[in-house]
């Protein structure tokens, strides 16, 4: 999995960062978490095409995390898509959605199918799966999982060159052939290990630190929480139903994630980077996310 952001900023955008907005690279498809005011334009000054865009997930409807969508939806429209786009969100997505595809004179050129989600509800999808768990914020808001199915286990090649496997036959057998090798049998299992696990990424929206965001995020590859404030501002973040860095560690931790990313930077913190040394006291592996930052996802 390819994570690439394209916008970190909080409430409102700055001049450094744009409003909330993170896609997501599977091996299927590229998904596209959050669409804030000015999405359509990170896209265009980043490694990946808002054209490719297959599924987009909404936290919530806060204009910074889905005015984009307007612009984004009609541009599609004007680059000839074809290919339909499903949108999700919280209970409330399909009105809302509904009030994006009736902005202004456009003709929507491809199917635009709507799916409110409960928390707690699941999605199967080609290669992965996307959970929801309630986000603890002012207005109706989810949280999301989205992890890969079950990956084939890791093939032994010194094994299979220890039992005579030449040229071809790794292929073969990678593929889940049987081969044979001086009149005897070589099963797969015999080289390739037990399925693992596949990625997994959780992404928080806005909210205070939660019990049920913490179970979602429960030894994910990666989480990516919002850190409106530092500590110091911590009430105040809580009573706008954000949360701080180091409350933000703390789920990380707590939830024995991989590594922990954080972003919504309220514009006070023009550089975020102690926001981020203030997390790693309580949790090491957390970097402070920028516009255009990517990251490669891989199994340990």
């Amino acid at each position: 999995m390819r994570l690439v952001f394209l916008g970190t900023a909080g409430s409102w955008p700055t001049k450094e960062r744009s409003a909330s907005a993170i896609a997501l690279d599977t091996e299927k498809e590229l998904v596209l978490l959050d669409c804030g005011e000015g999405t359509q334009r990170q896209f265009f000054q980043s490694t990946v095409s808002f054209m490719r865009v297959r599924r987009i997930f909404i936290t919530h409807f806060h204009g910074d995390h889905f005015l984009g969508l307007p612009g984004l939806i009609q541009s599609m429209c004007l680059n000839n898509r074809t290919e339909p786009l499903d949108l999700y969100g919280p209970p409330d997505a399909k009105e809302w959605f509904e009030r994006v595809l009736a902005m202004g004179y456009f003709t929507l050129r491809f199917p635009v199918h709507l799916h409110p989600l409960n928390p707690g509800e699941s999605v199967d999808l080609p290669g992965y799966s996307v959970r929801t768990a309630p986000a603890d914020h002012t207005v109706p808001a989810l949280a999301y999982r989205v992890e890969e199915g079950p990956k084939r286990g890791r093939f032994d090649a010194a094994k299979a060159h220890g039992l005579g496997i030449r040229g071809r036959d790794f292929a073969r057998l990678e593929a889940g052939e049987t081969v044979h090798v001086e009149g005897r049998a070589v099963h797969p299992e015999e080289v390739i290990g037990p399925p693992r696990g596949g990625l997994s990424i959780v992404y928080s929206g806005d909210g205070r630190p939660s019990e049920e965001v913490r179970k979602l995020a429960q030894r994910a590859s990666a989480l990516i929480h919002e850190s409106t404030m530092a500590e110091d501002h911590e009430a105040e973040a809580n009573a706008w139903g954000h949360s701080s860095a180091r409350q933000a560690a703390d789920v990380a931790r707590e939830a024995e994630v991989g590594r922990l990313f954080l972003t919504h930077f309220s514009s006070r913190y023009k550089d975020p980077e102690p926001l981020a040394m203030e997390a790693r006291t309580r949790f090491a592996e957390t970097v402070a996310a920028r516009d255009f930052l990517e990251e490669l996802l891989r199994q340990p």
